[in-house]
């Protein structure tokens, strides 16, 4: 049985569950997310959509399509980000910070040649996306 965790935007609306693991863990680099997140990087956390699911307030669960590749949903009373819809790659990136005590366990950057911050920790750099997510699988140098 697959473990089950709850979390919420930052006002505690939203609230949200996901299932299991997710299906990979990495670092944003690109100015969209970098934007989005008001950070140099974006911590991300894909899911299988049947895994994430909106356990309350899902009246107050907006969304943002600055292009079709990322609908991002926030919690419109907080403005609290809580994940991003990726349809073209079939997943959910949940931001794990809204689930205490998920840890996250990145395994690479992508958007690497995007990057306003350096990052050195020995984990690969694509120069976008890896190829298997629809990029060149350019890896660039730390």
């Amino acid at each position: 049985m697959s473990q089950t965790q709850a979390g919420s935007c930052f006002c505690g609306t939203v609230t949200i569950e996901v299932t299991g693991e997710p299906n990979i863990m990495g670092y944003c680099h690109c100015s969209d997310c970098a934007s989005w997140a008001g950070a140099p990087v974006n911590a991300f956390s894909l899911w299988a959509p049947d895994a994430v699911k909106i356990t309350g307030g899902a009246e107050k669960l907006g969304s943002y399509a600055k292009t079709s590749a990322s609908h991002r949903r926030f919690c419109t009373d907080c403005g609290g980000h809580v994940m991003s819809e990726h349809p073209g790659m079939g997943m959910t990136d949940v931001y794990l910070n809204v689930i205490p005590g998920k840890q996250h366990q990145g395994t690479m950057h992508i958007y690497y040649g995007e990057k306003t911050l350096s990052i050195k920790d020995g984990l690969p750099k694509y120069k976008d996306l890896p190829a298997e997510f629809g990029g060149s699988g350019e890896t660039l140098a730390e």
